[in-house]
């Protein structure tokens, strides 16, 4: 049976988000990490969440790795292809959301298609062009001082025009709130002025609708989860969508561990909530970077210690000042990738020690984590907190539990919350 969604999502978490939420839609859903194999046997869903890991990297791969997804999901019969960006438009000027759409309009017969970012349930919203993070405008927010994609400019059509090559345009929310007819009307006059894909303001729920039914008459749209409930429901409205799957299978008691390589302010606080509850191991990054082996094999016999009596955290947490102190003494990309591996690592042989329910925050880490493992996919599971469930391994050698969040997701108790879930 063909799917009718095909999403191609730029990382792990963002992926997790997507699928979580177009299961509350009512599409059945399934998550892949990567292109699955050629003898990978797709179950009988309407979507598939096709997770990669190119948001920070060269542009020229993320095109190539994007690609790849997108034939892969047209010979599953999709419709309607997602390109699934952060609701935070994490990137710089040189992508990498920009060159991935412009590559995949190439093999559309688009000719003006949706961009949106914002997901007003999560606090993310556009107007007049410009994407809030609650109240404050992108470039005044925490996001300004992101390790990998600070974000300077909160106006999204001249962030996009500076990535892309084509024309970029602005739908506003006057026409927004007309829907989904004059929307349309206005697309195909920008288009004709030379326009292939449209910033669109959205600022409540209710503006996702229509959104999604322009979206949904299309080949290809970029965008966030919010985007993609949009879609959702105008797929079922038109009768092609099922109920989703059932849930994930409980667990034997096992033991837990979170990881967390963000050092976004929300899961700051979570980790500071988390010593409450649980050990907390806060990993230093000169040290990694100075001792690295010696270093983690001290990390894993510290949580080893204690993971008979309950769950650890390892956090590699830091504020904005020690991030920047850190990047100039070892180099931006150094200490990123460094932190990444580490945590990899961490997870490899923790999992290799019998923790079988994890807890991952941030989506460099996740996807790093999860590359590591070898996760081939996962059945979605129930909510933890906005965009983030429970995710059942799929064709793993274990049987697990993973949560996989970005930086800025979740309240301040998500540890307790996510593991609390996973009992």
């Amino acid at each position: 049976m063909a799917i009718v969604l095909g999403c191609i999502a730029d990382d792990y978490t963002g992926a997790s988000d997507l699928a979580n939420t177009l299961k509350k839609a009512g599409l059945r859903t399934v998550q892949t990490i990567g292109v699955p194999a050629a003898d990978y046997r797709l179950p009988d869903v309407d979507a598939v969440v096709l997770s990669l890991k190119s948001r920070s990297i060269d542009p020229t791969k993320a095109v190539a790795l994007s690609l790849a997804a997108y034939a892969w999901l047209k010979a599953q019969g999709a419709s309607h292809i997602l390109f699934k960006i952060c609701s935070t438009f994490d990137s710089t000027d040189r992508g990498n959301i920009g060159p991935v759409m412009d590559a995949l309009l190439e093999n559309t017969g688009d000719d003006c298609i949706i961009v949106t970012p914002a997901f007003p349930e999560t606090k993310r919203t556009v107007y007049m062009g410009n994407l809030f993070v609650g109240h404050i405008p992108l470039n005044e927010s925490p996001l300004k001082d992101h390790p990998l994609n600070p974000m300077h400019d909160s106006n999204l059509v001249r962030v996009l025009q500076r990535q892309s090559k084509n024309q970029i345009g602005l739908v506003d929310l006057a026409t927004i709130t007309k829907g989904a007819t004059p929307i349309k009307a206005r697309m195909k006059e920008m288009a004709r002025d030379g326009v292939r894909a449209v910033i669109v303001d959205t600022v409540f729920d209710a503006d996702l609708g229509p959104i999604g039914e322009v979206a949904a008459d299309t080949h290809l749209s970029v965008g966030a989860s919010g985007l993609g409930l949009g879609l959702a429901q105008a797929f079922v409205k038109r009768g092609r969508g099922g109920t989703s799957e059932a849930a994930v299978v409980p667990l034997a008691p096992s033991a837990a561990a979170c990881l967390a390589g963000s050092c976004s302010q929300a899961t700051l606080g979570q980790v500071t909530a988390a010593e409450k509850i649980m050990p907390v191991f806060r990993l230093d990054p000169a040290d990694l970077m100075d001792r690295r082996g010696a270093y983690l094999d001290e990390i894993v016999v510290w949580a080893a210690e204690r993971l008979p009596q309950g769950p650890v955290l390892i956090a590699s947490t830091a504020t904005p000042d020690r991030v920047r102190a850190l990047q100039g003494r070892f180099g931006q990309a150094e200490i990123g990738h460094a932190i990444e591996q580490a945590m990899a690592d961490l997870a490899e042989r923790l999992v290799e020690k019998g923790v079988r329910r994890l807890v991952v925050a941030g989506g460099e880490t996740s996807g790093a984590v999860v590359d590591r493992l070898g996760v081939p996919g996962f059945v979605v599971g129930p909510e933890i907190a906005a965009g983030v469930p429970v995710l059942g391994a799929s064709g793993y050698r274990y049987p697990m539990l993973i949560a996989l969040k970005s930086g800025n997701f979740g309240g301040p108790d998500f540890f307790a919350d996510a593991l609390k879930l996973m009992d």
